[in-house]
């Protein structure tokens, strides 16, 4: 019917299958939704973690658990659990298993598409790397004291990934304080980096971020190669509040919403020859201002 797009989990579009459960994936519109099955005895780490290569679940989940009670222990080893009619949101860097005798069953939303699959050995796509990380974190950490400064930091880390969403990036993993994304558009990625130091900031907060954009290799859910190294250099390059951009992130991305100061030549540790850096503001009346 012109105008309504339905779909069921009974006849999904794609089932992944793994030992103790199986997740049927339907994409509707720009979502792809799972509905995830684990059976009694099911535990991440015993029966995933060997087909993701990882030492812990990296993506991010947001999920409704419909059925069944599951276990979810953080990176920093706190433990909750998740109950029929949980809404839930978890942290990449997380282990999880069911707990008694009745299956988990969930409605994945976010950070389900390729969860379980095992990584294509060397692949090598084209994307744009956004790094972004707090400056002068021990110091505000030190001020606020350590109650206040995990609130912040929550808050903070709420905030980017709702920027991360709303403007079709993927958080890959988190790096101490910052994250590190990666985007289908430069003009995305530029736009995100520019809202997460605006929103940080009214916390009282300042960020800088370092974005650019070339080929990577996918690790599993992490990214490997020069582009990502180059990000990652031209981030620590960035002052508090800025935006530092490469080159090519900025050929590709001129003539949108964004304005690009020239900051010169730089020679980044561990990368060939010095390389142009611009630093991306919003164009003044533009969409990402």
């Amino acid at each position: 019917m012109p105008g309504l797009d339905l779909k069921r989990f009974a006849e999904p579009d794609e089932r992944v299958e793994f030992e103790l459960g199986h997740t049927d994936l339907v994409t509707i519109g720009p979502l792809t939704v799972g509905r995830e099955v684990e059976e009694p005895g099911w535990r991440w780490s015993t029966h995933v973690r060997p087909i993701a290569g990882t030492e812990r679940c990296e993506y991010h989940h947001v999920g409704f658990q419909v059925s069944g009670r599951l276990m979810v222990e953080t990176r920093d080893g706190e433990v909750g659990e998740i109950r029929p009619g949980d809404l839930y949101d978890t942290a990449p860097g997380h282990d999880s298993w069911v707990v008694g005798d009745e299956p988990s069953v969930r409605i994945v939303f976010q950070g389900i598409r390729d969860w379980a699959k095992p990584p294509d050995p060397g692949e090598r796509v084209l994307t744009t790397v956004l790094f972004t990380d707090i400056v002068g974190s021990t110091t505000a950490a030190e001020q606020h004291g350590d109650h206040a400064w995990r609130q912040l930091l929550e808050a903070h880390q709420e905030d980017v990934r709702g920027l991360l969403e709303a403007h079709r990036g993927r958080e890959v993993k988190m790096t101490g304080d910052g994250f590190l994304a990666m985007f289908e558009s430069p003009g995305r990625a530029i736009a995100c980096a520019l809202r997460i130091a605006r929103a940080a900031h009214l916390l009282g907060i300042e960020t800088r971020a370092g974005v650019h954009t070339g080929e990577v290799e996918l690790a599993g859910p992490d990214l490997r190669g020069v582009a990502v190294h180059l990000a990652a250099r031209v981030m620590e390059d960035a002052a508090a509040g800025q935006v530092l951009v490469s080159a090519t992130t900025r050929e590709l991305a001129s003539g949108g919403d964004f304005e690009f100061i020239e900051m010169g030549r730089r020679d980044f540790k561990g990368v060939s020859g010095p390389r142009e850096v611009y630093e991306a503001r919003s164009r003044p009346g533009s969409s990402a201002s």
